[in-house]
């Protein structure tokens, strides 16, 4: 039996010795029996279509899952000033914890037509066993506080529950800025997209005029225009023109290429095709009903095309058909231009650069410009004329043709027995149509 004094001597050894233990385990890590628990990801994640970067002069549009390019599965999309490009390190929302970062590649676009800001891809690799969900850029190689980060949302992801059914054809148009208010044009030009096939068409809105902004949110709230609002004004002086050395400001045209950039990717698991032109362009076949059938053929012909080249037509505003046959009263309270009226059609001069507009199968498109794209993982094509080609109402291009010298082209009024109709239940909802009509 142990004596009393034998006893104390043990407790007061165990003491000491559970003491030491606790000063050791909390002055070095390396003792420390619990499991390191990573950082729960913050909440704070972008709702905006446009997202400054912490500690940059740039600006995150957007981040899509890529894994097209080797060494790489996600893309983001942004506008970064040229003479500020530095070294970045992408950092990871991980389903429900922060992933160490990882490097990136910065990837200026080529077409910056002389301006500061340019439309850039930051490509960088999820961390392995990172089930990724949001994505966030960083100047240093540890967050310094990861509740300030700001996130974005990773799209295009692969999910169990399935993508969503796959559309033919979606139309991106960049972008509305101004007091833009053709609403007469802008509605048939929709509806002649319609009879044609389109699905869905995509408009960046910076602003636009206050009976076309009716027209878009009725269009929106039936699910046939995507509205992306695009505030770029709020964040920088943008261009009302192409080039810099001529209208200044500090990007390109409201950001077109991003958004052009931004629409492919947006469409890219969820369209076949894009088309991409401006609001008052219609691109149209002159040989077949509809665009699929158009595509289809196309496709069969030249299987291994994902860029299909369509050359620009203007029709002169101020020339009228005249039989005034489509010259319609009950239109005339409407602001903007009816198309139906133009028939007369410009033959470009092929002695100077002509513009083309695209139809694009996305999962081939890597980056675009206005008229070309930049990179591209097939092949393209120039479709001919008698195929396909734009139909522009607008002012001329060649200003000293005269009327003689232009070509005759009606092809919008094969649709007239459908397109009216259907222009005039829109007008009528809006409260548009003059009654008197």
């Amino acid at each position: 039996m142990l004596k009393p004094i034998r006893i104390k001597f043990l407790c007061l050894l165990f003491i000491i010795i559970c003491v030491v233990a606790f000063f050791i385990s909390n002055r070095s890590p390396s003792f420390n029996p619990r499991p390191v628990v990573p950082e729960v990801c913050p909440r704070s994640v972008s709702k905006q279509s446009i997202t400054p970067l912490k500690n940059t002069k740039h600006l995150l549009v957007s981040a899509f899952m890529d894994q097209r390019v080797q060494g790489f599965d996600i893309r983001l999309i942004g506008m970064f000033r040229r003479d500020s490009i530095q070294e970045l390190h992408c950092f990871f929302c991980c389903a429900n914890y922060t992933s160490e970062t990882t490097p990136t590649k910065v990837l200026q676009h080529s077409d910056n037509f002389g301006f500061p800001f340019v439309t850039t891809d930051i490509m960088c690799r999820i961390p392995k066993k990172c089930n990724a969900t949001h994505v966030t850029l960083l100047t240093q190689t540890r967050p310094m506080n990861g509740s300030e980060n700001i996130w974005l949302p990773i799209r295009n992801k692969k999910t169990n529950g399935g993508a969503e059914e796959r559309m033919d054809f979606t139309v991106c148009v960049s972008n509305l800025f101004g007091d833009y208010n053709n609403v007469l044009q802008f509605a048939q030009t929709l509806e002649m997209y319609r009879l044609l096939g389109v699905n869905r068409v995509v408009i960046y809105n910076t602003s636009c005029g206050p009976d076309l902004d009716r027209l878009l949110r009725s269009y929106s709230q039936e699910g046939f225009v995507e509205i992306v609002s695009w505030p770029i004004d709020k964040y920088m002086n943008p261009s009302r023109g192409w080039r810099f050395s001529e209208f200044g400001g500090d990007i390109h045209y409201f950001g077109q290429l991003t958004t052009l950039n931004e629409c492919i990717y947006r469409s890219m698991e969820r369209s076949r095709y894009v088309l991409l032109n401006d609001i008052d362009e219609i691109i149209m076949p002159y040989q077949h009903d509809n665009l699929k059938s158009l595509m289809d053929e196309l496709q069969k012909q030249h299987p291994n095309v994902g860029v299909f080249l369509i050359e620009n037509h203007i029709f002169p505003k101020h020339h009228f058909e005249p039989s005034g046959r489509f010259h319609l009263p009950k239109w005339s309270g409407v602001p903007g231009i009816n198309i139906l009226e133009h028939v007369y059609r410009e033959d470009p001069d092929r002695k100077i650069y002509h513009p083309y507009k695209m139809i694009v199968q996305p999962r081939m498109v890597e980056q675009t410009s206005v008229h070309e794209v930049l990179q591209f993982f097939g092949q393209q094509y120039k479709v001919p004329l008698d195929v396909c080609r734009i139909v522009h109402v607008r002012v001329a291009l060649r200003k000293l043709l005269k009327l003689e010298e232009l070509n005759v082209d009606k092809r919008l009024w094969d649709f007239q027995e459908k397109l009216i109709p259907h222009v005039d239940k829109v007008l009528e909802n809006l409260g548009f149509l003059n009654d008197s009509g």
